[in-house]
Parts: structure tokens; C-alpha cells; sequence
């Protein structure tokens, strides 16, 4: 029963008449109605009381004899209402089509492949070329008052599909079904991603490097972001697994190297399920095989229903406009920006802009949410008071290289090489030897710090850590490693090999000198030996003025460039 279409009821149309003509019809109603009761009594067509009532009445409404009975035997046909005595629809002239049949299946077919175009053609392009498909036929060329009318005549929303696309079509659709619900924290988190509309320097020169990316993970239930990432490169299966073990990991020590005091980030544990759209880096071998190790479910988007990813779409936006305070914004657009020189006042590095975004994410979990009317954190709270604590990931090495990308090479004597970059370890050697009854290999690397390597054994049992061949090398992220290649295929490098790209990468060596002897930890954080220089930042300073904060760090001094979740 529930699932039966609803039968539509007719509508009489009173609602739409204007005033004048509703009280005609009302005062037509009250005369044929007292009209009708006096010829029962009388009866008969002929009775000389009846013909003089009903020209006494045609009389009193101003209409002749003849249309007197017509409105009486409209009366006597319908229901007793007053809209009875309205005239019915026509079935014919105005309204209808009464072109040829032929001319109306070309002004149909061409309304439908040259109007409903991304061209845009105007009316009058259609009308002409109408005009010339009916000559060239030997039919009568329709007026363009008659294309106008058909064109009309099409939903607005099939409009918009064909000449500007499904987002030009969106705001005329209705939004649908409803977004499933979720009761309990980390049911499902949705990840997506967004350039930052702000641009970041280098550590060294302080030279604008361009936009960096963010990828955020934003829980349903309580609203909270569970896990971030800031990178220079764009979003990829890689920023979805750094995001994804960001959230799954206790983030108080990324915290405190990150320079940021008095702020806690509970928001930790791994989620039931990751809800994400259609883009081509959830769809990734890494990811999908990372999920199914780890009981994490992965479902997409519906297509054509964006409104599913309203939620974090929205807190996206609300970040967006707290990055327009810091310098180096490039605003919304260009109308907004102006004549503001984003390049010169760029004042950030990446590293500095991620402990903005930590202290605005802090923020906004201690701000009331309208929807939950309480703060996201409190919301996290209750759910953590009502359904415990959720797990948290204690291998941060071994969650985190599942959700590397994934490398395929062969090992050759010297072991691998990927991006003309060598590695090489003990643990090679037996595999070396039988190289040649040996495929490829199964390889992870994690882009912020590309001085090891994560090779999957012939066995498959374990993945095992393999260093530079030269481990003199300083630690470099794989954006880093290459713009060094950009530069040097620039300068017309005749041989491109890991030594040339060390000597292109003095701001690299300088910030990591003496990192060397500190491997990274296991969550790939690289603590620097010295915090002198680098300053802390706390919640107070940024309740107090964030903005302000934001232009002490832009001028701040340079440390190493840390890569982490």
C-alpha cells in the first residue's frame, strides 16, 4: 500500500481565478440555482412562468436567452458547486498544436539536439534553422511566437541538464531521498578534499611554493574532524590513507611537534565506515585493500546526489573562511580578491599553516553546532560515555603501510631504484641471488619521506624497511624530490641521478642536517633536534587573535620541514 503512486486530485481551478471573474461566477451560481428550484416546480420547458424566469434572469446577468440555458444545464450536470457553471477546457485552437505532424517532429528533434546544447544557441538560431529543415521538406515554416511557445514549454530543469550541465540542473531538482542515519561515533566518517585558498612559502627563502591540499575526515554523528592531512601534492589514494591513519592514531604527539599547547584532539579511533565520493582516489588498490584488512567498510556517494555530502562539505567552508584572515589568501575568487597580491604577502609555510589548521579545527570543536545544538566535542563525549572508547590503532607502522600506495619494480644487483633514487639493505642480499626466478616486487613508500622504502617479502608474511643505498642523503618529501628533477631536466642536466638531484636540494640538506641519525618514528613523524627557534602556539594565543598568530608564524624563523599525518 505504501509503495502505491498517490492518485492526484482534480482541482477545480476557483484558487487561480482572478476576483472579478469569481464573483461573477459566484453571483451566476446564486441566480441559476434559484432559477433551477423555480422550473422543478413549474417543469416543463414551455411554461410561460419558466421562460419569463429565465429571461428575467438573463436579464439580471447580463447574458442571452440561449447562453441562459446553457449555463442552466451546466448546472444541472454537475455537483451543485459554483464551479460547475465555469466553462470546460477547450479541446481544441489555443493550447494545442496544429502544426503538421511533420513540422512538429522537426521543431521537436531540433529543440532537442541544437537548443539542448552546451552551445547555448538562442531562439532565434533555433527558429532559422527550423525554417530552412521545413523549406528544404516543402512544409510550411512554423512563426517563431510558435518555437518560443515549445520551448517554453520543456522543465526548466532539462534546460539547464542540456545547456549547462547537472550542476547548472542541481538547485532545480529536488534533493531526494534523505541521507542514511547514524547513531554512534565513528558509524561513518566521510573524507574529502579541497585546495586551500591560501599560498605557502618554502622554509629557506621564503618564496611562494603555490596552494597546498587538504584532506579531512569528518565523523556524522557528533560532527568532530577525526583526521587531517596538509600536502603540496594534489589529493590521491596516498592523502586518503594519511588522512585515514591520522584518525586512527593518538594525536597528541603530532600535536606537541607541531609546537601546540593546551589543545587536546580525543577525536581518535577507526572508523566503521568511510563514505566518499566518486573520485578516482577512493577507488585506488591501496585503499580498498587497506579497508578490507582492517574491517573498515568503503561506500561511495549515490551519483547525482550531492546533498549526501553536505556534512563535511560544510565544515570545509566554514575552514575556508577562517584561511581568508591569513596573509597570503587567495580569497573565494577573483572578484573578492582584487587587487590583493596574494604572492607577495604569502607569509606561511606548510608547517606553520598546519598548526593554524590544528588550532581552527580545536576551535571549532568547542564551538555550539547548529544542527547538534551543542559543540562537536561535546557531542563526541556523549557518544564516547554511551558506546566507550573507540579502539585505537597501537602499530602505527603497520596500519599506516597498508595504506601506502602501492610500487611494483623488479631488484636488480643494487637493489631497487624508483625515481632515480637508489635502495638498498642486507635484507636484499638473499633475494638479490635469486633475482631471476623472482618477480616484482610489491613496494610501499610514504611521499613525506621517501629515505626508506617498504618491501613486501616473496612470502608475503611481512613488509620489511629498506634505507638509501647512501644513507648520507638527507630525508626529502616526494614533492620535494620532484621539483629537484623539474629543475635540473630545466637546466638541461645531461645525466639525472640521485647525486645531481642531492646537489639541486641545498634547502633540503640544510634543514636536515643531523636527521640523519634520527630515523623516523613509527607514525613517520620526524621529532627536530632543537625547538628554539621554531616557537609554540597556544589555545590562548589562539582565541586571543588568530590572524595575528598567523603573521608572527609567516615571519618566523625556518626549521625542518616535518612530515607528518
Amino acid at each position: 500500500m505504501g509503495d502505491e503512486e498517490p492518485v492526484p486530485l482534480r482541482a477545480d481551478g476557483h484558487l487561480t481565478l482572478a476576483s472579478a471573474r469569481w464573483d461573477r461566477v459566484l453571483r451566476q451560481a446564486e441566480v441559476i440555482r434559484c432559477l433551477a428550484e423555480c422550473a422543478d416546480d413549474a417543469g416543463g420547458r414551455g411554461s410561460g412562468c419558466r421562460v419569463a424566469a429565465i429571461d428575467e434572469a438573463a436579464a439580471e446577468l447580463g447574458v442571452s436567452r440561449r447562453q441562459m440555458y446553457v449555463l442552466l444545464q451546466r448546472f444541472r450536470a454537475g455537483s451543485g458547486r459554483a464551479t460547475d457553471l465555469m466553462p470546460a477546457s477547450p479541446d481544441g485552437g489555443r493550447g494545442r498544436g496544429r502544426l503538421d505532424y511533420r513540422v512538429e517532429a522537426i521543431v521537436a528533434e531540433t529543440i532537442r539536439k541544437r537548443f539542448l546544447s552546451r552551445q547555448k544557441r538562442s531562439v532565434a538560431v533555433i527558429h532559422r534553422e527550423i525554417r530552412q529543415a521545413c523549406v528544404a521538406q516543402g512544409l510550411l515554416a512554423p512563426s517563431r511566437n510558435t518555437v518560443a511557445a515549445r520551448i517554453d514549454r520543456l522543465h526548466p530543469a532539462q534546460v539547464a541538464r542540456g545547456r549547462g550541465g547537472p550542476d547548472a540542473a542541481r538547485p532545480l531538482q529536488s534533493a531526494g531521498d534523505d541521507v542514511p542515519r547514524v547513531d554512534g561515533i565513528l558509524e561513518r566518517v566521510q573524507i574529502d578534499h579541497t585546495v586551500i585558498d591560501v599560498i605557502v612559502v618554502d622554509e629557506r627563502e621564503r618564496q611562494p611554493v603555490g596552494r597546498p591540499y587538504l584532506s579531512i575526515g569528518l565523523d556524522e554523528a557528533s560532527r568532530c574532524a577525526v583526521g587531517m592531512v596538509v600536502t603540496l601534492e594534489p589529493p590521491s589514494a596516498t592523502s586518503v590513507g594519511l588522512c585515514l591513519a591520522h584518525m586512527a592514531c593518538d594525536k597528541q604527539p603530532w600535536l606537541q611537534d607541531l609546537g601546540v599547547e593546551g589543545v587536546g584532539w580525543p577525536m581518535v579511533g577507526t572508523p566503521r565506515e568511510l563514505f566518499v565520493d566518486n573520485a578516482a582516489e577512493f577507488h585506488s588498490e591501496a585503499l580498498r585493500r587497506g579497508c578490507e584488512q582492517h574491517g573498515i567498510g568503503l561506500s561511495y556517494r549515490p551519483g547525482g546526489r550531492p546533498h549526501y555530502g553536505g556534512i563535511i562539505e560544510r565544515i570545509v567552508g566554514t575552514v575556508m573562511q577562517r584561511v581568508h584572515e591569513l596573509p597570503g589568501t587567495t580569497f573565494s575568487n577573483p572578484a573578492e580578491r582584487g587587487g590583493y597580491n596574494s604572492d607577495r604577502q604569502a607569509a606561511l609555510t606548510l608547517d606553520e599553516l598546519t598548526r593554524w589548521l590544528a588550532l581552527a579545527v580545536a576551535s571549532y570543536h568547542g564551538t555550539v553546532h547548529s544542527t547538534l545544538r551543542q559543540t562537536p566535542a561535546g557531542a563526541w563525549a556523549a557518544g564516547v560515555a554511551r558506546d566507550g572508547t573507540p579502539p585505537v590503532v597501537v602499530d602505527r607502522t603497520g596500519f599506516l603501510v597498508d595504506f601506502l600506495p602501492v610500487l611494483r619494480r623488479r631488484i636488480t644487483r643494487v637493489g631497487f631504484v624508483i625515481d632515480h633514487v637508489h635502495y638498498f639493505g642486507n635484507v636484499l642480499k638473499p633475494w638479490i641471488a635469486r633475482r631471476d626466478r623472482l618477480g616484482q616486487f610489491v613496494i610501499r613508500r610514504d611521499p613525506r619521506d621517501i629515505s626508506r622504502i617498504w618491501v613486501l617479502d616473496p612470502d608475503g608474511a611481512a613488509y620489511v624497511p629498506v634505507p638509501y643505498r647512501n644513507v648520507a642523503h638527507p630525508a626529502v618529501s616526494v614533492w620535494e624530490h620532484r621539483q629537484a628533477l623539474v629543475r635540473l631536466k630545466q637546466r638541461g642536466a645531461g645525466q639525472v641521478d640521485e647525486h645531481a638531484i642531492r646537489d639541486d636540494r641545498p634547502d633540503a640538506a640544510h634543514h636536515r642536517r643531523g636527521h640523519e641519525d634520527h630515523p623516523a618514528d613509527p607514525a613517520g613523524v620526524r621529532t627536530p633536534p632543537s625547538r628554539t627557534r621554531r616557537g609554540r602556539v597556544t589555545a590562548a594565543s589562539w582565541a586571543a587573535a588568530p590572524t595575528a598568530a598567523g603573521r608572527r608564524w609567516g615571519r618566523g624563523s625556518a626549521g625542518a620541514l616535518v612530515r607528518r599525518h
